[in-house]
């Protein structure tokens, strides 16, 4: 399987394959032109209560992984669309926040590759 991740605000790369944006909200100050997205994906992002939960606080990030699984059960199905594409080809999660350890698209790639 191959799922990667990437801030949105990276130079697109050839070997992205399908670029996903996974934020519930478009990235500030990027055009749409300049992201180079081939789907967004806002229905798959964090609520935004979770996200304001999390508030950038790594100390919240486990917690935040298990919450987010549980919102994550309810999407199930295009959950497993993203599984099965990246048995075929690479898909590449694409994130805003400045926080590349502890940020939505590395929760759900764990959460991808855990269900796929």
């Amino acid at each position: 399987m191959a799922v990667g991740i990437k801030r949105v605000y990276d130079k697109p790369a050839k070997t992205d394959g399908r670029r996903v944006l996974v934020d519930r909200v478009w990235p500030r100050g990027l055009t749409k032109k300049e992201a180079r997205v081939d789907d967004w994906l806002k229905e798959i992002a964090p609520s935004t209560a979770l996200r304001k939960w999390l508030g950038h606080d790594p100390a919240r990030w486990k917690e935040f992984q298990k919450r987010y699984a549980k919102e994550l059960k309810n999407r199930h199905e295009r959950i497993e669309q993203l599984a099965q594409e990246a048995r075929k080809r690479t898909v590449t999660l694409l994130f805003g926040a400045r926080d590349i350890e502890h940020n939505n698209a590395v929760a759900l790639k764990e959460y991808i590759e855990k269900s796929g």
